[in-house]
């Protein structure tokens, strides 16, 4: 089976993250759970942050790596020897956007495959700028997060 890459900004990692790592390790020999350095977003973890958050979650799985990068994500696929790039999909309105990526990463690299998988329904309404706003308001993110996670929200918040 090949090696996979799950990009994403992970800021920060929640259950609908981890739910499409979890399904995608089972898919393929080795997942690398991808952190974006230098989004175009307001971040509130730093990347390497994230990527210790991500490896604190995911660390039961022996086939999954945590790397943070820079580049493209086509090309960081190409340097891992990765021929499948795994995006998780909400609901309709991301189909738009994915398609548009995968359409440009099939330009880039047409050996590199785009896989969608969907998030468990339970996990739909996630996403990081949500829990980031229950988390600002001092809310309940146990079904949003792992509790590591929780607790690092806490903490950059000034919560504890």
């Amino acid at each position: 089976m090949p090696k996979a890459v799950y990009p994403g900004t992970f800021d920060p990692i929640h259950w609908g993250h981890i739910d499409v790592a979890r399904r995608a390790a089972q898919l393929f020999d080795h997942l690398y759970i991808a952190v974006y350095d230098r989004p175009l977003k307001n971040l509130l973890f730093s990347t390497e942050e994230r990527v210790a958050l991500a490896r604190a979650v995911l660390s039961d799985l022996s086939n999954v790596s945590v790397v943070a990068y820079r580049e493209l994500t086509v090309h960081l696929a190409q340097r891992l020897g990765a021929t499948v790039i795994v995006r998780g999909l909400r609901a309709i309105s991301d189909f738009e956007w994915e398609m548009q990526l995968a359409l440009t990463n099939r330009t880039l690299a047409p050996e590199v495959e785009t896989v969608c998988l969907m998030t468990r329904v339970e996990y739909a309404f996630l996403s990081s700028t949500i829990v980031k706003d229950v988390a600002k308001h001092n809310g309940e993110l146990a079904e949003m997060v792992p509790e590591v996670v929780a607790e690092a929200l806490r903490r950059k918040l000034g919560f504890k």
